[in-house]
C-alpha cells in the first residue's frame, strides 16, 4: 500500500511516457537539483529503449533538506520511490532501508567502476547502491609558477610545504606580496573533517574510526599530521584560511595568490573559465602523501544511486540504475555536464578527455580516494564529524596542546561512538 507524503507534492515531479504506454510500468526517482536536466535526458532514454515510464522527482538545492524527506518516506516504508540519489555520507545512514543489489548488477558492471567507490557502498556484506559519478580532493597547482621555478608536483605534503614556501618567498621578492603558497578549508565545519581525513589518512593514520567502530584518532601519525597543518598558518596559508570553506579558498587560488590548492574537481572548470587570469596556468594532481609508501586518499565525494527496500518493482527499478549508472550514461554527463564519471574505461576515452581533459591527471586520485567513517557511524556520523572537525580547528589554531588535544578527542569521539550504539 502505497503512503502519499506531503513533503512529496510540493517538490518538481516530471513523467516520462514510453513509446508503448499499453505495456508500460512506471517507476519514480529522485534526482538531485544540480544535475535535474542530464537525469531528465537520461530517463527518457531508458523509456524508449525499455518501453517503460519514469516519474522523476527533482530533490530540493540543499541536498541536506532532501535527508527529512527519505526519513519519512523509509518511516512509513512507502513505496512511492523506487530508485534514491544517495550521497555517499547517507549510506550508513540509511543502510537498513536500501536493497542489497548484487545479485542485480553483474559483476563485469560493477568492476567497470573505480573500487574505491564500489567498495564504499558495500555495508554489512551488502551492495546498497551504484556509484553515479564521483569527487574527491585534488591539488590544483600553478603549473606556470612550478615551471618557472623548476620544481615538480610535490608527491609529499612535506614536499609540498617547502616548494609553497619557496615559490611564495620568491614571487614576494619580485614585486607580489600577496602571493601565498597553500590555499585549502579550515573553517570549523564539514569541509576540514575532509581535509584533516586526508592529512591523516594519507600518512596511514587510518579515518577517525575503523570500520569496526574503534576509535583510531590519537596516534603519533595524527599529532604530526595536525602539527604540520597548524605550522602552515601564517607561512604559507593565511591566517583567515580558518575561515576558509571551499569558495574563499578558491577565490585566492583563482585570484593567482596561491601557489597550490586543495578542492574538489569543479575547480577547474572555474578556473580555465574563458577571461580568468589562470588560464593555462593550472596544472591538476592528486593530494600529497604523508608518508612514502601510502595512498593519496583524497575524501570521497561521491553520488550514488539506489534502490528502496519497500519499493514494489524492485527488478525494473534496479534495470534503471544500471542504466542511469552505466558507462553510456556517464560519458553523457561527462560530456555534457562537466561530471568526473566512476566508470574507469571513461578516463581514457578522447571525447571525454577533450571536454575534462584533467582527468587523465587525476585517475590516481579517484581510484585512492578514502571515505569518511559514515558507513561504521551511520546515523551518528553528523555528531561525530561535528566533534572531529571541531577538534582539529582548535588545533591548527593553535589553541590547545596536539597531544592533549588528541587524547581529550578520542574520549569525546568514544563517548560519541557509545552514544550511537
Amino acid at each position: 500500500m502505497k503512503h502519499k507524503l506531503k513533503m512529496l507534492a510540493g517538490m518538481a515531479v516530471v513523467a516520462f511516457a514510453s513509446a508503448l504506454p499499453a505495456k508500460a510500468e512506471t517507476v519514480s526517482m529522485f534526482c538531485s537539483a544540480t544535475d535535474y536536466e542530464l537525469c531528465e535526458r537520461a530517463v527518457a532514454k531508458w523509456s524508449e529503449k525499455t518501453g517503460n515510464d519514469v516519474k522523476l522527482n527533482r530533490m530540493p538545492q540543499n541536498l541536506d533538506d532532501a535527508i527529512p524527506i527519505y526519513q519519512q518516506l523509509f518511516a512509513a516504508q512507502s513505496s512511492d520511490i523506487d530508485v534514491l540519489y544517495i550521497d555517499v555520507i547517507w549510506l550508513g545512514m540509511f543502510k537498513d532501508h536500501l536493497l542489497d543489489v548484487t545479485s542485480m548488477i553483474p559483476q563485469d558492471e560493477v568492476k567497470a567502476h573505480f573500487a574505491s567507490a564500489t567498495d564504499a557502498a558495500r555495508l554489512d556484506g551488502k551492495l546498497l547502491a551504484m556509484p553515479f559519478y564521483i569527487d574527491t580532493g585534488l591539488m590544483f597547482y600553478r603549473k606556470d609558477l612550478l615551471e618557472k621555478y623548476g620544481k615538480e608536483p610535490p608527491k609529499t605534503w612535506d614536499e609540498m610545504t617547502a616548494t609553497a614556501k619557496e615559490i611564495q618567498d620568491a614571487e614576494r621578492k619580485a614585486g607580489n606580496p600577496d602571493m601565498w603558497g597553500y590555499a585549502w578549508q579550515g573553517r570549523s565545519y564539514e569541509g576540514l573533517t575532509c581535509d584533516a581525513l586526508e592529512w591523516i589518512a594519507s600518512a596511514g593514520g587510518g579515518t577517525i574510526i575503523s570500520d569496526d567502530g574503534e576509535v583510531t584518532i590519537n596516534s603519533p601519525v595524527t599529532e604530526a599530521a595536525l602539527t604540520r597543518a597548524r605550522g602552515w598558518i601564517g607561512t604559507i596559508s593565511p591566517e583567515g584560511v580558518l575561515n576558509y570553506d571551499e569558495e574563499n579558498s578558491r577565490a585566492l587560488f583563482e585570484s593567482g595568490n596561491a601557489v597550490f590548492h586543495r578542492n574538489w574537481p569543479y575547480v577547474w572548470g572555474t578556473s580555465q573559465a574563458e577571461g580568468g587570469k589562470l588560464v593555462g596556468k593550472v596544472g591538476v594532481s592528486a593530494l600529497p602523501l604523508g608518508v612514502e609508501g601510502q595512498k593519496s586518499s583524497g575524501s570521497l565525494g561521491t553520488a550514488y544511486l539506489g534502490v528502496s527496500k519497500y519499493s514494489e518493482k524492485q527488478e525494473l527499478a534496479a534495470d534503471l540504475l544500471r542504466y542511469m549508472v552505466g558507462s553510456e550514461d556517464q560519458k553523457m554527463r561527462a560530456i555534457d555536464g562537466g561530471y568526473n564519471p566512476t566508470v574507469a574505461a571513461l578516463y581514457e576515452d578522447a571525447d571525454v578527455l577533450a571536454k575534462i581533459p584533467f582527468l587523465g591527471m587525476a585517475k590516481t586520485a579517484f581510484e585512492e580516494s578514502v571515505a569518511r567513517p559514515s558507513a561504521a557511524t551511520g546515523k551518528n556520523y553528523n555528531r561525530i564529524s561535528r566533534t572531529f572537525y571541531r577538534a582539529v580547528h582548535d588545533i591548527i589554531s593553535g589553541k590547545d596542546d596536539v597531544a592533549k588535544e588528541l587524547a581529550d578527542l578520542e574520549r569525546r569521539l568514544q563517548r560519541d561512538v557509545k552514544a550511537g550504539e
